[in-house]
């Protein structure tokens, strides 16, 4: 997930030097309605399919046949739908772009079946291994190549669906399964009757990711959304990676003390302290040289992501935090705790994308910044609860982050305005400012290991380098 989040991000930056902000927020309004469809159309068969203790093979031949079915259904309905989509979200351009991607569902129906018998007979290696096939054959070949032939958002549009027809073809051939049609009642109430809940929980999940996206593209147009989607990508890649590599460590461990108490409450406190160490100094320093860091990756006609990415990477570590304390909750087993949490982060984000809309993208990244602020303060008083920790000891977890974050900004400061002073170019600059952050901060934590890293700072390296030899046995365990 980590190396595609980052291969995602690549591509993007690419196609962003050769398509406009315009181009690109069509592209995103298109695919805000396209998700939002997509969980009705598989209405949970996958999950259901990888669920069930024993599965025999009318439930794959009526899943495959109901899946081909609602993919068809699907598209046709937002095919007819597109022109009225259109006009809710004030995008005249948008409808030919919807019906052209609408497609993807024929696609997804098609190899849902093969895509979860993979799932269930744990070959996640070979699904990732065709998930970046098809992704480095739309978008790092086929997208990058109609862009520079000239073909404007029909370069990601050609994109995606390229991505997502080898996908079919690759799953289909690589697992095979029945395909004889089959629509019987029992086997069929089976597998909805498992999806059915599944598919609320991707629509509350699904309005918590997209319900920014959705506002500044209906009252802000699709200029604003072009950047502001692509400010979004940028903060949300580094959040994936290092909550996903602290997730595999952490939650394994986690689960093994659930029932102690003590040790609980020291490996939560240390990766906490582990990812203020990390997100705080990254995050100052993004924010300092955000000017430069769009000049060279996306270039020219995107200097209006600058504002909303610096709002957006003072957030950052909410982003990246609360996934500890969602670690905490499912190594415990309170994912109910946990499911209230997630409803009033969702309304905080169309809440806070609502009010902010009114200044424009900066205030929308501000007001989701404030609903992640909020959620960051909700989790972490669920893992309190759950560890015994206090309050004190969760800020306190935080100062050597704090402390590090400020003297790394205030030199990385300091170095970008002396640097401004002999208009030295964007990329030179980065490189120094690169260089400077983390030869400073490691130096910094070298000399003074109790102020910049603290007990917590060295437990959680004690822990990385315990688990070190046997990383490759968790991450197969954790897969």
């Amino acid at each position: 997930m980590g190396a595609l989040a980052v291969a995602e991000l690549a591509s993007l930056l690419i196609l962003a030097r050769l398509l406009s902000p315009n181009e690109f927020g069509l592209y995103s309004a298109a695919l805000i309605v396209i998700k939002f469809s997509a969980i009705f159309q598989g209405l949970g068969i996958t999950p259901a399919i990888v669920q069930r203790p024993v599965l025999e093979e009318r439930h794959l031949r009526a899943g495959f046949t109901l899946s081909c079915l609602l993919g068809l259904v699907v598209s046709a309905l937002v095919w007819a739908m597109a022109p009225a989509i259109a006009g809710l979200l004030r995008l005249a351009d948008l409808a030919p772009v919807v019906r052209a991607i609408c497609f993807v569902f024929l696609f997804q129906g098609a190899s849902m079946v093969a895509l979860a018998a993979a799932q269930r007979a744990l070959r996640f290696r070979w699904l990732a291994l065709v998930d970046a096939c098809a992704f480095a054959t739309g978008y790092v070949v086929a997208g990058p190549v109609l862009a520079w032939l000239g073909f404007g958002i029909w370069a990601l549009v050609g994109a995606l669906l390229i991505q997502q027809f080898i996908r079919m073809v690759v799953l289909l051939a690589g697992q095979p399964h029945p395909m004889r049609p089959l629509l019987e009642r029992s086997a069929i109430f089976e597998l909805l009757y498992f999806g059915s809940g599944f598919t609320i929980a991707r629509v509350c999940n699904y309005l918590a990711t997209q319900a920014d996206r959705l506002v500044v593209g209906r009252w802000l147009g699709a200029d604003a959304l072009g950047l502001y989607g692509l400010s979004s990508q940028l903060m949300t890649t580094p959040a994936v990676i290092v909550g996903q590599v602290l997730d595999r460590v952490l939650f394994p461990t986690m689960a093994l003390v659930q029932e102690q108490p003590a040790r609980l409450a020291r490996a939560y406190r240390s990766a906490v302290a582990g990812c203020a160490l990390i997100v705080l100094p990254a995050s100052m320093v993004v924010a300092i040289v955000a000017p430069e860091l769009v000049k060279v990756t996306l270039g020219r006609g995107w200097e209006g992501v600058v504002a909303p990415l610096q709002i957006l990477a003072f957030s950052m570590l909410f982003r990246t935090s609360y996934k500890l304390s969602d670690s905490v909750s499912r190594a415990t087993g309170t994912v109910y705790a946990r499911a209230w949490r997630q409803a009033v982060f969702t309304i905080g984000v169309l809440v806070g994308s609502l009010m902010g809309q009114f200044w424009g993208i900066e205030g929308v990244a501000f007001g989701v910044g404030a609903a992640f602020g909020i959620n960051f303060f909700l989790m972490a008083q669920l893992s309190l609860r759950v560890t015994g920790m206090t309050w004190g000891d969760f800020f306190m977890a935080h100062l050597p982050g704090l402390a590090l974050a400020g003297v790394v900004g205030t030199g990385v400061w300091a170095l970008v305005e002396w640097l401004h002073e002999f208009h030295l170019s964007a990329l030179p600059l980065l490189i120094d400012t690169a260089l400077l952050a983390s030869a400073g901060g490691l130096l910094l934590c070298w000399i003074l290991p109790s102020l910049f890293l603290g007990r917590d700072g060295l437990s959680l390296l004690r822990l990385l380098a315990a688990v070190a030899p046997a990383w490759p046995r968790m991450r197969k365990a954790t897969d």
